[in-house]
């Protein structure tokens, strides 16, 4: 159950971070209010998830899927480029997901 309070905090988190951008600086009411109920709700269940997994673990996963997510829907909602160098940076951070959820025993599963 750990795992799936995780990825509705990435999907929170990055629902948070799209209003960020949408909220143009705080200035527009709902966008801002968006981003502090996705984080509030984002942090909430990686609490949830610090219970039976450790934080450097949880971060990392956290923080990793949430940058490469954000930036999937910068590219096709915000029109957002990304470059060669930004391409392999993202696949290595999947990479390192991956390497973390399937050969560490830090990672519970």
């Amino acid at each position: 159950m750990h795992y799936f309070w995780l990825m509705i905090a990435i999907l929170t988190e990055t629902l948070g971070t799209s209003a960020l951008q949408a909220s143009q600086q705080f200035t527009r009411l709902w966008p801002s209010v968006g981003v502090v109920v996705c984080y509030a709700i984002s942090f909430y269940l990686m609490g949830l998830t610090l219970k039976v997994m450790p934080v450097g673990i949880v971060y990392a996963i956290w923080s990793g899927l949430g940058i490469v997510c954000i930036a999937g829907i910068g590219y096709i909602v915000f029109g957002q480029k990304l470059d060669l160098a930004a391409v392999v940076g993202l696949s290595m951070i999947i990479g390192g997901v991956l390497v973390i959820h399937l050969f560490s025993h830090s990672a519970t599963h």
